[in-house]
Parts: C-alpha cells; sequence; structure tokens
C-alpha cells in the first residue's frame, strides 16, 4: 500500500524532531564532559579512590571544572588520577591546592573536589600533578563507629553499676548522698572552711599593708633605711659605749672609797665618826657666821661715818657706770 503524502510528511517530521534531540542530548553530555572545549591535563596520586570512575566531576570550589580521564593502579598503595579540566579554569587553580574524593550527596557519583590553597601560589599549568588527601572510607569509618558502639556500652554497663551504687549507698559518694548526718557535718566543715579562708585572707591583708609599711620612714624600721640616720644611730651607740665604760671606771671608783669610808680610811671616815671634831667644826661655823654679821654691821655703820662716806659713795656712782 503506498504512503501518502501526510504519512512522508509526518515520518519526514519525527526523524528532523528525533534527530534535533539526539544532537541536542550529544551536545549537552558532551559539554558536561568537556568534549566540545579545550581542556589540559591535571594529575593526584591517591591511596585509595574509594570508587571513582572514569566520567565522574572534578570540582573546584563546588564548581564544576572537568572531569576523571583516566585512574592507573600504579601499585598496591598508588593510584594515580588524570583530570581533565578546562583551560579557563586553570589560572584559578593554585599549586598549593589539595585534591580530596568525596561524594556528589549522600548516595551520589564520587567526585574530584580541589580544595583552593591559603597561599599565595603560582598557578598551575597543563601537566602539573597537585597535592592530595585520601579521606578514610566507608569501610574503615564503619569500622571505628563498631568499636565506639562496643565501647559505648561497656561505659554505659560500668555507668549503671557505679549508679546502682550509689542509689544503694554503697561506697564514698554513696554513704554522702544517703547518710544525712556525714552531709551535715560535711556542710559545717566546708563553712568553717570558707570562714577559715575568709579569716586567712583578711590576715594576710594585713600583714601586706605591715610589711608596706615598714618602708615608710615614719616608724621605726623605716628611719633605720635611712643612711643618714643609721650613721647617726651608729655615733650614738659608740657614744654610749664609751660612756659605759667611764661610767664603769667612776662605779670602780666609787667601790673602793666605800670599801675604804667602811674600813676607816680616809677624812671622811675620820669626819663621820670623830664626834667631838663635828661639834668643833659646827662651833666654828656659829663663830663664823656671828662674825660675818658683826662685820656686815661695822661696814654699814662706816658707810654713814663723814669720813668714809664719800669713798662709799664713789664706788657706788663707779658700780653705777659699768652696769650702764
Amino acid at each position: 500500500m503506498e504512503k501518502t503524502d501526510a504519512q512522508k510528511i509526518r515520518l519526514g517530521l519525527f526523524i528532523i524532531i528525533g534527530s534535533i534531540f539526539f544532537l541536542t542530548a550529544i551536545y549537552f553530555v558532551g559539554n558536561k564532559q568537556n568534549m566540545f572545549g579545550n581542556t589540559s591535563i591535571l594529575k593526584a596520586v591517591f591511596e585509595n579512590v574509594s570508587g571513582l570512575q572514569v566520567g565522574n566531576n572534578v570540582r573546584y570550589a563546588g564548581i564544576d571544572i572537568g572531569t576523571v580521564k583516566s585512574i592507573e593502579m600504579i601499585n598496591d598503595t598508588t593510584i594515580n588520577v588524570v583530570m581533565s579540566i578546562d583551560d579557563k579554569m586553570l589560572t584559578h587553580i593554585k599549586k598549593d591546592a589539595i585534591a580530596t574524593i568525596g561524594s556528589d550527596g549522600l548516595v551520589g557519583n564520587m567526585i574530584v573536589n580541589i580544595i583552593p590553597g591559603k597561599g599565595n601560589a603560582q598557578p598551575v599549568i597543563a601537566g602539573d600533578v597537585i597535592q592530595s588527601y585520601s579521606r578514610a572510607s566507608t569501610d574503615e569509618m564503619l569500622k571505628t563507629l563498631d568499636v565506639t558502639n562496643k565501647n559505648a556500652a561497656l561505659l554505659t554497663a560500668d555507668l549503671l553499676k557505679i549508679t546502682n551504687e550509689i542509689n544503694q549507698g554503697k561506697g564514698t559518694v554513696g554513704v554522702l548522698l544517703k547518710d544525712s548526718l556525714m552531709s551535715k557535718d560535711l556542710k559545717e566543715t566546708i563553712y568553717n572552711l570558707k570562714e577559715t579562708t575568709h579569716g586567712t585572707a583578711e590576715s594576710v591583708a594585713n600583714l601586706n599593708k605591715m610589711i608596706l609599711s615598714l618602708n615608710q620612714e615614719d616608724n621605726v624600721i623605716g628611719l633605720l633605711k635611712n643612711k643618714d640616720v643609721a650613721v647617726k644611730m651608729k655615733n650614738i651607740i659608740t657614744n654610749l659605749e664609751k660612756s659605759s665604760a667611764e661610767i664603769d671606771k667612776v662605779v670602780t671608783n666609787l667601790n673602793a672609797t666605800v670599801v675604804n669610808i667602811k674600813d676607816g680610811k680616809g677624812a671622811l671616815n675620820y669626819l663621820s665618826n670623830d664626834e667631838n671634831l663635828v661639834k668643833k667644826i659646827d662651833s666654828t661655823m656659829t663663830n663664823l657666821n656671828d662674825a660675818s654679821t658683826k662685820l656686815n654691821e661695822n661696814l654699814e655703820a662706816l658707810k654713814h661715818n663723814f669720813l668714809f662716806r664719800g669713798y662709799f659713795r664713789k664706788q657706788a656712782k663707779e658700780k653705777a657706770k659699768e652696769e650702764k
């Protein structure tokens, strides 16, 4: 059966539209894989690629800049990853950048993340090998988590045992929590310790004030720190030592004199022990007093005598001139 023109037109439109969709898909896939742009090669060496595959994306600071071109196994601990990077991004990647392997989301494909460096290094060039950092794999993290869970279980069991013993009043902590008398004693002890600490702090403060006051010159110790005062004090002490020696000599001589008096030696003993001599001295003193009185009377009489009056007046005038 021959096809009509309308059917031929529909078939042609279907082929054209399908071709457009196919070319568009090829373009988007190729653009994503950097198949139509200018690219350069960068390399990184890892110990474990954690399931990375050829064609996975390469990101720099969260931006897709290329794809993984090849993965080569060098040895059991060295894997060489070759990346195809857009030429326009090479100027932004520095030589101190670090390549790591991560996942695109929680369950996405593995990708290579290039982390910018913190220094002022030069930009990379085609063929450079950048630094790499291998993160712990999922299996290693699960193993570590399993060990952590076991340790947590043991710790929880021990903690539960300790808690039960405390609730039962066993051990020091249990006794403190259950025994009200001990709790009261402990409270009083802490209060007394607090009061003692407060008193000690006040004592230390007062002691510090006393020590500071010793450096001032308005007290004895501070005054002694003055050089001039120290010299004067030294001279005074020296003079006191000399005076003490002289006093010792005087006391020695005085003791000898007293001993002589007690032994009946010397004029003083004679004067003090002879009663007749004392009476004679007393009588002599009385006579001297009487004679002195009569002599004063005679002199007074001579002053009024007309023969000696001129002489005494002359004496009085000369005495007055001397006093002026």
